[in-house]
């Protein structure tokens, strides 16, 4: 049986010589095509692991992979492979040079972990971080308790950014109000001298009409694109790591179907 989730002949082909690469050679009775229509399975419908169907491959195996790929940065790795090839695809050079910063406050579920109270959105749960490009693909993102603010969140995310050598292009990254405030623009420019990295705060252009603002409306777009995949809808994950790699899931199997259009 197929399922909407499943990876057709075109993306698979897209993944295979990266997945057989990277895999470490071992006995498998399920091939690894299946096990990642599982995973995709499971961040499309928004299931339990061990609710997954009888005729994929069996829970404990694709949790497994799920795993083993988040501890050994196969997930990191296929995302970033992909993102650099819709990018070529476009015409655009692998490393972005521009960024748009924003924030997500979603609700968590009684499965423990870090948490807090985000008193703006009126949501206790966890704040999803994220830096987009120009195409709404995610450069990075980082997950942690929703009472940490957008500054603090955004220092935390700026500061792991700049150790990471694909984002040498980088220079300037645009914000909404959240952001603003000439202490954080300076921040931005005094911390990261050496990488040329500016803060542009996007403002309101009317308070009571909805307006697509510059720039800003691509983060919000991606957002948008979490909401078709049931996992995202809240955070379910135990731990603030496992809910990074599955939005990494979630934007690895949507760059596949841009690269099979």
């Amino acid at each position: 049986m197929t399922y909407p989730s499943d990876l057709t002949d075109t993306q698979w082909q897209c993944i295979e010589k990266l997945l057989e690469d990277e895999v470490l050679i071992r006995k498998r009775s399920w091939p690894l095509r299946s096990i990642l229509n599982a995973i995709f399975y499971v961040s499309k419908g928004g299931i339990q692991w061990r609710m997954l169907p009888s005729d994929l491959p069996p829970w404990q195996t694709v949790y497994y992979y799920y795993r083993k790929w988040r501890q050994n940065g196969c997930w990191e790795m296929l995302h970033d492979c992909l993102c650099k090839k819709v990018r070529g695809k476009h015409g655009r050079e692998d490393s972005p040079s521009v960024g748009i910063l924003d924030s997500q406050s979603v609700k968590t579920v009684q499965q423990g972990g870090q948490r807090g109270y985000d008193a703006a959105k009126r949501v206790k749960g966890r704040k999803r971080h994220l830096v987009v490009d120009t195409l709404g693909l995610m450069i990075m993102v980082i997950v942690h308790r929703a009472d940490i603010d957008e500054r603090q969140g955004a220092s935390l995310l700026l500061r792991i950014a700049s150790r990471i050598a694909d984002f040498a292009r980088l220079r300037v990254f645009f914000a909404d109000q959240g952001y603003g405030g000439p202490n954080m623009r300076e921040w931005v420019s005094s911390t990261f001298r050496r990488l040329g990295w500016r803060l542009q705060v996007v403002n309101r252009i009317h308070k009571k009409a909805f307006v697509a603002l510059p720039k800003r409306w691509i983060v919000e777009r991606t957002f948008g694109w979490f909401n078709l995949y049931r996992r995202l809808s809240k955070d379910y994950e135990r731990s603030t790591k496992s809910a990074e790699t599955m939005i990494q899931i979630t934007m690895i199997h949507i760059m596949l179907k841009k690269l099979s259009k």
